[in-house]
């Protein structure tokens, strides 16, 4: 199994060459050659994964006693997959979408050495192989997003994008070379063990080393998962070719929750950074998913969705969910690289024809009617406040008994509450000639998502982390204060069940005409203007644009 581990990258790199050099003898048929390797290489990343699950044991390949090394542990195995099987189906797409671009050819290029630089970096085995892949990815995504040379709004948005990326190289480089210089190894299983069995040994300007490895991982993270204050590079990068977008928000953006997953056996031995990160992670989960409710451009939407779901990724790693993590960005990659994928189909058939039905979910989302029949509010807002509570507590009680017992599990739980809650809500502002029905319909819906998202989230688990005390420690560093954390969730228990009373109650005699205050109008003004931060980077180039050509007149460079 070791030669197909050091192919599966490689027979991306080769197809790139093959299609870079037979380009004019091929022309359109380099797509051909293009998704045949990339079949092999998901069919390779399925025997690895296999092998996986059967086994249980982890497979190296090494090219150097010190770098170039891969691994197929549980980690590397699954995430391979993923990555070989969002990259065929872009392959596939882009045989048509991309027929009438200049360079065909070269962009099927850029798609394989993409690929292959995904699959180095979730297989990379040392520091110095995850560095350069984590690197390169960085520079083909400005090459896919600036595909088209004449489209000077796709360049400028791709530069964006690299200098983001860019920082966010920074901090993990300089991670790297700190972890190296205090425990002398470049390989990645055996810097943990170096960790586990001296956690404290080192320390770098009177700081935990550890803790300041943390910290620098995190940031890293943030930048290419485009976490608030550095996510202005997602939503802008639209200008690039349709398959690139699906296989950025799919699988490249992910790669923040990928990199916390990689160095979890490091945050076990933190104290403060995953309670930063959870922090983070909430931030963007919240703007992002405001933000998205108030664009009018579908795909500029559909970037803010993906900031949304990146925040949420990024909060579970937070609260020591892991695992967790690694299920939602897989999920939301596929779901994701569809709507994508789709985009361009659903615009062109509503400019022929909107074809939107005028059903109850039309009339109640666009025109805002008042339903006609309406339940006793009171006995709404008690299943609101109950009903998605308990279906979470036995979903969870079902996989483990002892869930209650650990923080992190109580704030996911508290989130799929409120989730659920909005749902039920959204039910009983909705008319229909049968209320009971539909209410029963959206409940059971709600405990099929919730026991599969639970079940298949243990499964992960048990798989990725199989250390019972790797998941014992990563829960003890995102924990709080036990008297903290339970006077947290009485009081935003309260709070939610407080809010759901008075939104019932509002709801009984609504005005339809009544107009909106001055104070949410200018909130409205600031989500419609993106929280001026466009506005801010900008000014931001503007003056280093403005204080380099000082520097330069003065030192009479130009």
């Amino acid at each position: 199994m070791s030669p197909l581990l050091g192919a599966l990258p490689s027979l991306s790199i080769l197809s790139a060459v093959l299609c870079l050099l037979f380009a004019a003898r091929l022309r359109e048929r380099v797509a051909s050659l293009s998704i045949g390797f990339s079949l092999v290489t998901f069919l390779v990343a399925l025997a690895l994964l296999v092998h996986a699950l059967m086994d249980g044991d982890t497979i190296t390949f090494a090219l150097n006693n010190h770098w170039g090394m891969l691994r197929a542990d549980p980690l590397g195995a699954l995430m391979g997959l993923v990555i070989a099987g969002i990259s065929l189906v872009v392959h596939i797409y882009s045989r048509r979408y991309m027929a009438d671009e200049p360079g065909y050819a070269r962009f099927f290029a850029l798609l394989d050495l993409m690929a292959a630089c995904l699959l180095l970096m979730v297989a990379a085995g040392d520091l110095i192989t995850l560095l350069v892949a984590w690197h390169l990815v960085g520079i083909l995504l400005y090459f896919l997003l600036a595909q088209d040379t004449r489209n000077p709004t796709a360049d400028r948005y791709a530069q964006w994008t690299l200098l983001t990326y860019r920082f966010g190289d920074l901090p993990l480089l300089f991670a790297a070379g700190l972890l190296y210089n205090a425990y002398g190894t470049w390989s990645l299983p055996e810097l943990f063990a170096a960790i586990q069995a001296e956690p404290a040994a080192h320390q770098f300007l009177g700081l935990p080393l550890v803790e300041v490895a943390g910290w620098l991982i995190a940031l890293a993270a943030f930048a290419r998962s485009a976490q608030f204050l550095l996510h202005i590079w997602l939503p802008y990068t639209m200008s690039g070719p349709t398959p690139v977008s699906a296989l950025m928000h799919a699988g490249i953006v992910n790669a923040g929750g990928f990199l916390l997953n990689r160095f979890a056996p490091l945050f076990m031995h933190t104290s403060e950074v995953l309670h930063w990160v959870f922090l983070v992670g909430l931030v963007t989960a919240i703007v992002g998913s405001v933000l998205m409710l108030a664009q009018n451009d579908v795909k500029k939407a559909l970037g803010y969705s993906t900031m949304g779901q990146m925040g949420f990724m990024i909060m579970e790693c937070g609260v020591g969910a892991f695992s967790l993590a690694i299920f939602h960005l897989i999920a939301h990659g596929l779901f994701k690289g569809t709507l994508f994928l789709g985009a361009g189909g659903v615009i062109g058939d509503a400019r022929k024809d909107d074809g939107t039905p005028k059903e109850e979910i039309y009339t109640f989302m666009v025109e805002r009617r008042a339903a006609r029949q309406r339940q006793p509010w009171l006995v709404m807002a008690a299943l609101t406040v109950t009903v998605p509570l308990l279906i979470l507590f036995l979903a969870h009680w079902m996989v483990a008994q002892d869930f209650f017992y650990h923080q992190g599990p109580v704030v996911l739980l508290f989130f799929g509450w409120v989730t659920g809650a909005q749902l039920i809500f959204a039910s009983y502002r909705m008319h229909t000639e049968n209320p009971w029905r539909l209410f029963g319909l959206i409940l059971v819906s709600f405990t099929i998502v919730v026991v599969g998202y639970v079940l298949i989230s243990h499964a992960f688990d048990l798989f990725l982390y199989p250390d019972e005390a790797l998941r014992a420690g990563i829960q003890a560093a995102a924990g709080i204060d036990l008297v903290w954390f339970d006077a947290l969730v009485v009081v935003m228990t309260l709070v939610i069940i407080i809010g759901w009373i008075r939104v019932y109650r509002a709801e009984r005699n609504p005005d339809r005409n009544r107009e909106p205050s001055v104070l949410w109008a200018n909130f409205y003004a600031l989500l419609a203007r993106e929280f001026h931060m466009i506005e801010l980077f900008t000014g931001l180039s503007r003056s280093l644009l403005g204080l380099a050509d000082r520097l330069n007149r003065w030192l009479r460079w130009a």
